[in-house]
């Protein structure tokens, strides 16, 4: 068998390569460069060179060839203008997800194979396995605090059938602790942040390459707007509905209703005319609506994402302000304010069966059937428990607690419960059976 380790120069991928080199496999490096622009990055502009010389450094301390891939143009076709794409439409993508599947396991694997390679071995903090049947289950690695599975919910069985993992049965600190005790160049080298081969980014400069700054309003959606909103208060009662019957009880109607999230679109603002000052000058103002205000400006609808904070620059609140929706159509940003704003939750969600991605063949769910998972929304957030039901051509997830910012255009990973695993590991570690993107 030989390997080849996508070399990074950061540690985790280090160790995945000492490790690999130590059990006896033939190994070789291979470091790919996947970005050259520097618009809207916040470190230096050559720090794929250092990551480069690091991971060359590295592979010459474990004496394996090392070899370098250009991938920049496949990557931004795969990627970045995905990810462009995805902000213009007012969603809020994960390119990382789609840099693993697209990236490290389509483009870099071909090229690994050009090589001679039969399997592509990376850093992350996770783990596969290979069932009776011949496929291949995707489970969390042993680091609580690091698990990387759900970057790669999108893979298919080829992928995983030729990815190793050395480091996911690991917790991090054994790993810095393996990079010290070999002397590799990588041990201290902090973790990369930001978005993969691109960085730590100014998210408004960087999209401001492709995406033009609009001036629009910011509107703050008050107390009152779900007291008086029909739409909010049905949901309430269909959500009651679902809580004390099952999900099962409700139609596919009702599930589709309590699946639309809440527009803000009949939120309007009058104007008036007025007289001001000694002389009466006539000014225009705005009548005052118990729904709401426009509490400020924005330079583009498409620049927030659901859950932010920063960015808003609107002062005179008890509590901060948090983005509750944005409508790119009429470039209008919403905010609420404080961490429990009605706004910022939902408890039930829509996926079409025709986009769902199931990792493994033959566990897809029939028409009417309802099961358990462990979903995950965003990386690091602890599971949440839900129950999903197959109704018409549509997957509805009902949360057990309702969910704080789903957004649009992320990805769910869905996994299994810990009473349907079939052997020990995979109640500790949970297999990843399912993912979808957010609508």
């Amino acid at each position: 068998m030989k390997i080849c380790v996508g070399l990074s120069g950061g540690v985790d991928s280090s160790v995945a390569a000492l490790l690999l080199k130590q059990q006896g496999y033939d190994v070789f490096a291979m470091f790919m460069q996947n970005w050259h622009d520097t618009e809207g990055t916040l470190h230096g502009d050559c720090e794929w060179e250092e990551d480069r010389f690091v991971a060359e450094l590295v592979a010459r301390k474990l004496r394996i060839p090392f070899y370098f891939v250009d991938l920049s143009k496949q990557y931004r076709q795969r990627v970045v203008d995905y990810m462009f794409a995805e902000y213009e439409a007012g969603r809020t993508p994960n390119p990382d997800v789609l840099c693993n599947s697209e990236i490290k396991f389509d483009a870099f694997l071909e090229k690994a194979r050009s090589l001679g390679a039969t399997h592509v071995a990376t850093g992350h903090y996770c783990r596969k396995r290979e069932n009776p049947d011949g496929t291949f289950s995707l489970l969390e690695g042993v680091d609580p605090g690091k698990d990387q599975s759900y970057f790669l919910c999108q893979l298919n069985q080829e992928q995983l059938g030729a990815a190793i993992f050395p480091i996911g049965d690991l917790c991090k600190s054994e790993v810095r602790r393996l990079a010290a005790e070999a002397d590799l160049p990588s041990a201290d080298r902090k973790d990369s942040q930001g978005i993969c081969f691109v960085g730590k980014v100014d998210l408004p400069v960087f999209l401001q390459q492709k995406l033009a700054s609009v001036a629009g309003d910011v509107v703050e959606v008050f107390d009152q707007y779900y007291q008086d909103s029909e739409k909010y208060q049905r949901d309430r009662a269909l959500l009651s509905k679902a809580r004390a019957i099952g999900i099962s009880g409700l139609s596919e109607q009702e599930l589709t209703e309590l699946s639309i999230p809440i527009s803000y679109d009949d939120i309007q603002f009058e104007t008036e005319t007025y007289r001001s000052g000694k002389k009466h000058i006539k000014k225009t103002r705005y009548k005052a609506n118990p729904w709401g205000i426009i509490a400020g400006k924005h330079e583009g609808a498409q620049f927030f994402t659901l859950g932010q904070r920063k960015g808003l620059a609107i002062g005179g609140h008890i509590e901060p302000l948090f983005v509750i929706a944005t409508d790119v159509a009429s470039n209008r940003v919403y905010v609420g304010e404080g961490e429990s704003h009605k706004g910022l939750y939902r408890s039930c969600v829509r996926f079409s069966l025709d986009k769902l991605h199931w990792l493994r063949p033959g566990i897809g769910m029939a028409d009417g059937e309802t099961r358990r998972f462990r979903v995950r929304l965003r990386y690091r957030q602890p599971l949440q428990t839900a129950t999903a039901i197959v109704r018409g051509s549509n997957l509805f997830v009902l949360f057990d607690e309702a969910q704080r910012s789903v957004t649009p255009g992320q990805f769910a990973a869905f996994y299994a419960m810990p009473e349907e695993a079939s052997n020990p590991i995979d109640a500790e570690a949970p297999e990843l059976i399912l993912s979808a993107v957010i609508e």
